[in-house]
């Protein structure tokens, strides 16, 4: 009895009050009794989005992880997402979010006692490893589970419903997201794809289509970074991309995103030559 009660409670909070509860990553005050001086974290939020209906090359899979490792630093808070499309066993899901620790500093520092300071400091000086091993482990599985026989890839609408997940998030100040997708989207909405090869797009067309459809997002004024842009699989025909279809590919998203509250600021085609900032 008690537990049904406890379950009803917990689907009647609202959905943001339980996803602020939710770290992946335990924290180093809460582990050594010390939750009432954790320090506020730096505001800042990394959210990584891994389109699974492309498979990214060996090469691409290790930039990528090399660009999220140097970008995070204590403090920050990281969000992992995996999406494909709308299919049984298929669908978008939040896999990690966790937030990293700030260390204490000042006069709080001095007041710790010293057991639970020793402890507090030996866990922070490991968290960076917990969270490559954590965090890590959950992208890799992310990357290599992405396959080429999925006939959908919702990039719009992912975006979409990711910004919705930002809006009910408190203290943040600064967010980026890392996007690595083909950033060909292939829904029942619109496709970039015409007689099975990347079609010359009509960017204000498909502006115009998307704001019609409600597919404009609110990313909360984030800057976007883009990996893997332009890749296609082994079923599409004419795997040579001319530099004027790309220009057009990265001018529709750029337009995109700002109007989704955003800004694109590296659009790899496919490898990133700018680092996270």
């Amino acid at each position: 009895m008690r537990l049904a009660k406890a379950l009803i409670l917990a689907l009647a909070l609202p959905c943001a009050a339980l996803a602020a509860e939710r770290n992946d990553l335990q924290s180093c005050y809460t582990r050594n009794g010390l939750a009432d001086i954790k320090p506020a974290g730096s505001g800042r939020e990394l959210v990584v989005i891994i389109d699974q209906t492309i498979p990214m090359p060996e090469d691409l899979q290790r930039s990528a992880w090399g660009q999220i490792d140097r970008f995070v630093q204590p403090g920050d808070r990281v969000r992992l997402y995996t999406f494909s499309a709308f299919l049984p066993g298929e669908y978008q899901r939040l896999v990690y979010a966790g937030e990293l620790d700030t260390p204490l500093q000042g006069e709080v520092r001095d007041d710790v006692n010293m057991r639970k300071l020793r402890g507090l400091d030996q866990c922070l000086a490991t968290q960076k490893k917990a969270f490559q091993t954590g965090f890590g482990g959950l992208f890799v599985k992310g990357l290599r589970e992405a396959r080429q026989d999925i006939p959908k890839s919702e990039i719009m609408n992912t975006l979409r419903r990711v910004g919705e997940d930002m809006g009910k998030e408190q203290g943040i100040q600064e967010r980026v997201v890392y996007l690595i997708s083909d950033m060909l989207e292939h829904s029942d909405y619109t496709s970039f794809y015409a007689a099975n090869q990347i079609k010359q797009l009509n960017v204000g067309n498909e502006l115009k289509l998307a704001q019609s459809k409600g597919l404009y997002a609110d990313l909360q004024g984030a800057r976007v970074y883009v990996s893997g842009a332009g890749l296609v699989t082994d079923a599409v025909k004419h795997a040579y991309r001319s530099g004027k279809t790309m220009d057009a590919l990265n001018d529709f998203w750029a337009q995109y995103l700002n109007a989704s509250n955003a800004t694109l600021e590296g659009f790899g085609t496919p490898s990133l030559s700018t680092d996270l900032r």
